[in-house]
């Protein structure tokens, strides 16, 4: 039996998804309240890792307990009582045990928020104060250069891919609503650091500090040198991750 688990939580009291020792992460609160009630060690599964400080709507993780679960609905509010409050269960189902939270996702949506104007102190750790106005037509005409399958191996701090850095991004869209920017990011996968990296080229652009031909310049260039822009990460959230067929 394999169970896959849909949740949300609030990043910015956790040093990241990843079990860390002496640090409070999201999968060691996960994992502690699991081995709890099937009063054995339970080990989680993810779609990907998010860093200290970054939001999920929608993280998929997958874990084989060690006994079956009659009532599915039970255990989510057994969860959902446990945990602490900046984690919920959203949804709860059994999967095939060839499902993995990672490998046989198609698709990843991320979202950045950023604010132009004046801060606001109850959205300090929901979204990029940047409290300056960037050219956003620059950077909507930047942004289309990072569409479509290139090698981001600039755009990562990963050392090595076993995909060699390869990565497809269907979509990159920016909405403004009066001060407050949305940036989302659509693709088949994000590596460590990318999401940010790309906003954050996407800022210096906007301030006038680099030309979209910095864009096409990293993407092309066999030598490898990381960008040393990076948006920071209380305003990312990753928003959805998609499957195929009844997977979703």
């Amino acid at each position: 039996m394999r169970i896959r688990l849909d949740m949300s939580y609030d990043g910015h009291n956790f040093k990241g998804f990843q079990r860390q020792i002496n640090e409070r992460t999201v999968q060691q609160e996960i994992e502690s309240v699991l081995s709890k009630i099937f009063n054995s060690e339970i080990v989680i599964t993810a779609s990907g890792r998010t860093d200290a400080g970054v939001h999920a709507l929608k993280q998929v993780i997958t874990f084989t307990p060690n006994k079956e679960v009659n009532d599915l609905s039970l255990l989510r509010y057994s969860l959902n009582r446990m945990l602490p409050n900046d984690i919920h269960i959203n949804t709860i189902k059994e999967v095939n045990d060839d499902f993995h939270p990672r490998f046989s996702a198609y698709s990843k949506t991320y979202k950045y928020l950023l604010n132009m104007g004046e801060a606001n102190p109850f959205y300090e750790n929901y979204r990029y104060e940047f409290k300056r106005k960037l050219d956003v037509q620059k950077m909507e005409e930047a942004k289309n250069l990072f569409i479509g399958e290139h090698n981001f191996h600039n755009f990562t701090t990963k050392e090595e891919d076993t995909k060699g850095f390869i990565r497809n991004i269907s979509s990159i869209t920016i909405n403004q609503e009066k001060d407050v920017l949305t940036i989302i990011l659509i693709g088949n996968g994000f590596m460590r650091y990318m999401v940010r990296m790309i906003v954050g080229t996407l800022i210096m652009i906007g301030l006038g500090k680099e030309d979209k031909s910095f864009i096409t310049n990293k993407l092309t260039d066999n030598e490898r040198m990381p960008v040393i822009y990076k948006a920071p990460p209380q305003g990312l959230y990753l928003v959805d991750v998609k499957y195929d067929g009844s997977d979703n």
